[in-house]
């Protein structure tokens, strides 16, 4: 059966004991302790074992990090490289921390390899250092000039609590919690994740029953459109409020384009394929994220490289290619009065197309390096829309 994996992130000189406590109440509880000391992280023997611990962190369900005296070893610059700053640096209100990377210990950057990736930390902090950090805050222009009883060595008593500082500070799933004894942390873990098991259970049922509500409102809308055509005159009429239902997304895209003729909307018969290179589109691309492979958002490259960044992925432009065809098959006045009334509407929320003035390749130029997105020509496009679209059919 599947367990919680938890990696255990400390210094492991002075948190040796509570390090092997830790071990064994996380046993107890059935979960699956990741201990580096435990041979519980695979050491590449391509790597160093920093970058070993680093790429570990991600595969864990939850971070507990235990914060004592010690600072630990500096982190190797190899490693850094598997961390996003730049995200961590919007993660948090005081990234005072972040501003010498290569001066990090090794366990800060596996708690700031969990945060970049999401998974959850629950940090804690030795009560004597806890109040040292107090001590501090009040004192940042004098740290040099002072001794704190519980930093092992005064030269690290900033970046120990500099990083209590980026972790109190965070945008979210900033609690710290000090501890005397490690029963302190066993019993607050007990309640937090009982209690975090509980409101994911209660958010489920309410998640279901929101669905079911929503279920019965589209269905009501359903019959509100069709008895709202029903009562319209006559046949051209009707055709024209089905067309301003059915052709919202379609106005909305084509709008954000910026058409230079918007007659070829209203009048021509041309392919999706022709629309697109009319307007000099010559490919579509996934849109990079810093963390995975796409936002789900896609980019129509333009043949200068630069582009339009549309809201949605590829599948959204596939049923856009669909309407299109749909479309054109209209009368032109029909055509044309469905374009107005639906302008007259105004549009839905924010545009679902945004033009940038700027090369896709120098956009995205810190994130291309990380993944290539997956990139289509448009006639690899058109394609694949075209069997959709059978498909549909």
């Amino acid at each position: 059966m599947p367990s919680p994996k938890v990696f255990v992130s400390s210094t492991c000189y002075d948190l040796g004991m509570a390090r092997e406590q830790m071990r064994s109440f996380l046993l107890r509880l059935g979960y699956e302790p990741i201990l580096s000391e435990y041979s519980d992280v695979l050491f590449d023997p391509r790597a160093h074992t920093h970058t070993s611990c680093i790429q570990e962190v991600p595969n864990a369900d939850m971070v507990v990090v235990l914060i004592g005296s010690r600072f630990g070893g500096r982190v190797i610059p190899e490693a850094l490289t598997n961390v996003d700053l730049e995200n961590l640096v919007e993660s948090s209100f005081d990234v005072t921390v972040l501003e010498d990377p290569e001066k990090l210990s090794i366990t800060q950057l596996e708690v700031l390899k969990a945060i970049d990736a999401s998974v959850p930390v629950f940090a804690f902090v030795d009560e004597k250092v806890m109040h040292d950090h107090f001590v501090y805050q009040k004192n940042r222009d004098l740290v040099d000039k002072i001794k704190f009883p519980s930093i092992d060595k005064p030269e690290t008593a900033k970046y120990i609590f500099e990083f209590i500082n980026f972790l109190t500070h965070r945008n979210k799933g900033n609690s710290v919690v000090s501890f005397g004894r490690i029963e302190d942390i066993e019993n607050h873990l007990k309640k937090q994740w009982g209690a975090l098991f509980q409101k994911l259970l209660r958010e489920q049922r309410e998640q279901q029953f929101e669905t079911r509500r929503l279920f019965t409102i589209t269905e009501q809308i359903e019959d509100l459109k069709t008895a709202v055509i029903s009562t319209i005159g006559n046949s051209q009429n009707r055709e024209v409020a089905r067309g301003v239902i059915k052709y919202r997304r379609l106005s909305d895209f084509l709008y954000g384009l910026n058409l230079p003729d918007f007659s070829i909307v209203t009048e021509s018969n041309c392919g999706f394929d022709e629309l697109m290179r009319s307007l000099d589109i010559v490919s579509v691309r996934e849109v990079p994220n810093r963390k995975g492979p796409s936002f789900g958002r896609s980019a129509l490259i333009k043949s200068d490289g630069t582009f339009y960044e549309l809201r949605f992925g590829e599948e959204f432009l596939n049923k856009i290619s669909i309407d299109w065809h749909s479309f054109i098959s209209l009368p032109a006045e029909v055509r044309q009065v469905v374009f107005e009334a639906i302008s007259d509407m105004g549009r839905m929320g924010p545009g679902i197309l945004r033009y940038r003035n700027e090369s896709f390749e120098e956009y995205f130029s810190q994130y291309l390096e990380k993944d290539e997105p997956k990139t289509f020509t448009l006639e690899d496009f058109m394609k694949e829309a075209s069997s959709e679209e059978d498909d549909e059919s």
